[in-house]
């Protein structure tokens, strides 16, 4: 009967399912296989229906158990959802406020943020990572963050809470001096912006592996860092995307331009979302939620 079924078996189905074979997910939860097994088998009488079939090498999901799989994933998540609000209530002021901050977001009002959050918790350490791209989202999936400020949506995760903050423009753009910024055509195509070397930044980690973002030319020249990128653009050697705070200064005094293509978005520019991140299943504490506080306030600011 449902009413015999434990969180524990369906902690044990998904994480057998997950890991591919009932001795890896027995090693995944520190327990024997047996016991696993027997976990399985009680939850599969429980539920009448058979969640794995056994007949070959490796169990491999039934019908049933891959659409059971799905409501098992959700019970599993909005429990620890209760569990992580719960010691949220309860716990006192953390030692240490981790955040990784997307690239492509202004450090200036993390900063800001930071600044406002120690005022009021002081004996609190601070530490900060800056990633690209996958970077962010990792850090919380690895639990190196409490916090995570991400771009774009791309990498969205269930295990993931997300809350929009604010809009960053990305702007195409070219050194003053290089020959796509001197073109005489009306607009620049497709196969003009191939024929020159593209700038993009690389991931660091293994969340965007087989994807590509925004290339388009098959002359790249890739970088492990957004200021590296800018850089190499304001230098000369080819074109890219970066956020419009990044470069409006440079483009006020001539260093760079817009490129002057359609391609690209409409005046070479496209908006993409900056989200606060944090894992459902892991409580934010005062010192974390007096930064998520500030930082919605300024980059509300910001955005008006």
């Amino acid at each position: 009967m449902l009413e015999t079924v434990s969180l524990d078996q369906i902690r044990t189905f998904v994480t057998v399912a997950d890991a591919g074979s009932f001795r890896a997910g027995a090693k995944r939860l520190s327990r024997v296989q047996s016991a696993v097994s027997h976990a399985i088998a009680n939850l599969e009488a429980d539920l009448s229906v058979q969640l794995f079939d056994r007949s070959g090498h490796r169990p491999v999901l039934t019908p049933e158990g891959q659409a059971l799989l799905v409501n098992a994933r959700d019970i599993l998540l909005r429990v620890d959802t209760l569990r992580a609000r719960a010691r949220g209530l309860g716990e006192g002021v953390e030692l240490e406020l981790s955040l990784t901050v997307d690239t492509l977001f202004p450090l200036t009002k993390v900063g800001a943020a930071l600044r406002e959050m120690h005022a009021a918790y002081p004996s609190v350490a601070i530490r900060l990572a800056v990633a690209p791209l996958g970077g962010p989202v990792a850090a919380l999936l690895e639990q190196r963050s409490t916090l995570a400020i991400r771009v774009g949506e791309d990498f969205r995760d269930p295990r993931i809470a997300l809350e929009a903050l604010s809009s960053i423009e990305m702007v195409a753009v070219i050194a003053s001096h290089h020959a796509l910024a001197q073109a005489t055509a009306e607009t620049i195509g497709l196969p003009e912006l191939a024929d020159h070397l593209q700038i993009v930044q690389s991931d660091p980690t293994s969340l965007s592996e087989g994807r590509s973002f925004g290339v388009l030319s098959p002359q790249i020249v890739r970088v492990t860092t957004q200021d590296t990128k800018h850089a190499l653009i304001v230098a000369g050697l080819g074109w890219g995307r970066l956020p419009f705070w990044q470069v409006e200064r440079d483009l006020k005094e001539g260093r760079l331009t817009r490129l002057n293509t359609t391609a690209l978005g409409r005046n070479a520019q496209v908006v993409s979302e900056a989200y606060l991140a944090h894992r459902v299943d892991q409580p934010l504490g005062p010192a974390a939620r007096a930064f998520s506080v500030a930082l919605r306030r300024l980059a509300t600011a910001t955005a008006d």
